[in-house]
């Protein structure tokens, strides 16, 4: 596969808000240790929105700022910040309706500079940027042509990423306060962020 079309991402889109919507009870119970428990909702109520505007899109620059604004716009808290800015970095270098493999690392690169203007929590932090910078990491350094391996990349670099914050103590945000209790659980923003990428793989 050479090319990604905007009918292949409003299919990433779609199998993303399917799976994390499944497994939303388990994203909120992450949350529940060391949070307040409502990250399952909050990922399921951003994604909806961002299904609502990718639905309409025609043009990948356009389609992926009606994106980050309608999260924002009708959803709050950080999980829509942060999502938000993933989309709004996304359309600082999106055109046309069509990605080849380059276009499209530079598509991930661009998400991962809106969320870091958004947030400055790093990797080790045991944030959603554990499974983010992994898999941005591994789909630019991914040297196949072939966008279903590149997203494939990215999908395993982020469930790695997710799985290793079972491990980390919180250093970032609320959480960061429950100290040594925070080690042993997966981080929830992790959890979600590596779902959506896994999704991406497997829609195309």
């Amino acid at each position: 596969m050479e090319k990604l079309t905007i009918e292949d991402f409003k299919k990433m889109i779609a199998l993303a808000l399917v799976n994390i919507t499944a497994r939303g009870d388990e994203f909120s119970a992450l949350d529940a240790v060391i949070g307040d428990g409502d990250h399952g909702t909050a990922i399921v109520q951003a994604l909806n929105a961002v299904t609502e505007a990718t639905d309409k899109g025609t043009e990948f620059k356009a389609m992926f700022d009606e994106v980050g604004f309608n999260v924002m716009l009708k959803t709050s808290g950080s999980t829509s910040t942060l999502l938000g800015g993933f989309f709004l970095g996304m359309s600082d270098v999106a055109s046309g309706t069509e990605l080849n493999a380059q276009e499209l690392k530079a598509l991930f690169r661009g998400g991962l500079e809106g969320v870091q203007k958004q947030t400055k929590a790093k990797r080790g932090d045991k944030t959603m940027m554990d499974a983010l910078i992994p898999a941005v990491e591994a789909i630019e350094a991914c040297d196949s042509n072939d966008i279903k391996v590149i997203l494939q990349a990215g999908a395993e670099a982020a469930l790695k990423g997710s799985a290793d914050t079972v491990q980390m103590k919180a250093n970032f945000g609320r959480a960061r306060n429950y100290g040594e209790r925070s080690v042993g659980h997966a981080d929830s923003g992790a959890s979600s962020w590596s779902c959506m990428f896994d999704s991406f793989a497997k829609a195309v």
